[in-house]
């Protein structure tokens, strides 16, 4: 995997002016940047995750997925990475770690998008590619664990600098936990990863980095279950943990990270006033256009008699939406529909070259 570390990502808190807005970078949110390139609309992407892939990266990275035309076993991460290869003679830009939380129109009828990091978009057509919703985080049992949040207890990492010199209690088990331990561990003062047992579920080649940095002394790791926090005003000073060889003891530090998992939830969507069916967003069949004129819904979210929610139907929804979209994008301009076995000048800036006749 190394596409996914390459991808154009833009800061936080700057304002942009597009073609389209996407929210959600899972395949079908993917392949719609593919489907508006061939018409020459720009894009960019929103994602509360950190790379692009959604469900397919986070959830099953490395599990089988069958019904991709063509391609007999694909996993999600090799999915990502062809479509990430796909799309990227068009230049599409990432909004990573941020959440799209408001939508309003413009005075001369555009549609701004901003995130819960301050972040602006204006284009004329937003995409709801946001699979199930977004992504939030499970949140471990731990009594008052509210007045950290935020301040010294966090469930994703938004600015890796937040954390250089600090002192750091990692929770989880998972790719999240394990890839966050080894891309810390050079800028923290110290680091401790804290999982129920011996066993983990992220990835081996990561386990073992692991495991190699504690044998170093370059972290610790305790097999221990949290069960409280120290410290006062949301300032935390250390976490209490129960293991069955110490039994309760305390590990000093100033942040704690926890990945226990994700789960889906609406989120901010549900108040861009939408028409909603079934807690999803409701859509034509002929352009996946929603109630309201300019922003499309595909994927798992779009609603309509017969959905399946595969990906290849997310396919196929981003192709009629492109089409849509279009309109919106190039108003009075014809579009021409080209196959791109014939379309000279989509080979080239695909492929980088065309046969000749």
């Amino acid at each position: 995997m190394t596409r996914l570390k390459e991808v154009r990502s833009a800061p936080p808190g700057e304002t942009h002016e597009t073609d389209a807005v996407i929210i959600g970078a899972g395949p079908v949110g993917l392949f719609a940047v593919f489907e508006l390139g061939l018409l020459g609309v720009r894009a960019h992407l929103i994602d509360i995750l950190d790379k692009p892939g959604g469900q397919c990266v986070e959830l099953y990275p490395e599990k089988p997925i069958l019904d991709i035309p063509a391609i007999p076993v694909v996993t999600g991460a090799e999915l990502t990475e062809r479509l990430l290869q796909q799309i990227d003679p068009f230049e599409p830009v990432f909004h990573l770690n941020e959440m799209a939380d408001s939508l309003e129109r413009t005075d001369d009828g555009k549609w701004r998008i901003s995130t819960d990091l301050g972040t602006t978009i204006v284009a004329p057509v937003v995409v709801i590619a946001a699979g199930g919703g977004s992504f939030t985080p499970k949140k471990p049992p731990i009594p008052g664990i509210e007045a950290f949040e935020g301040k010294s207890v966090f469930y994703a990492v938004r600015q890796r600098e937040m954390f250089r010199e600090r002192t750091i209690v990692i929770a989880g088990g998972g790719d999240s936990a394990l890839d966050w331990t080894l891309n810390l561990q050079p800028i923290a003062r110290k680091l401790t990863l804290v999982h129920r047992r011996e066993e983990f579920r992220a990835a081996p080649d990561s386990v073992e980095k692991m495991k190699a940095l504690a044998e170093a002394g370059a972290i610790d790791f305790h097999v221990a279950q949290i069960t409280g926090l120290e410290g006062k005003d949301g300032v935390l000073s250390a976490v209490r943990v129960q293991s069955a060889g110490r039994g309760e003891y305390a590990i000093s530090c100033e942040n704690l990270l926890a990945f226990y998992g994700l789960t889906m939830k609406l989120g901010p969507i549900a108040e861009f006033g939408i028409d909603l069916a079934e807690n999803r967003i409701a859509v034509d069949t002929e352009k996946f256009e929603t109630s309201t004129p300019g922003i499309f819904c595909i994927g798992d979210m779009a609603h309509y008699p017969g959905k399946l929610k595969l990906i290849l139907s997310g396919f196929h929804e981003a192709a009629l939406m492109a089409h849509g979209a279009f309109h919106y994008v190039f108003p009075g301009r014809k579009l021409k529909f080209q196959h791109t076995t014939s379309a000279k000048d989509l080979q080239r800036k695909v492929v980088g070259s065309a046969p000749e006749d």
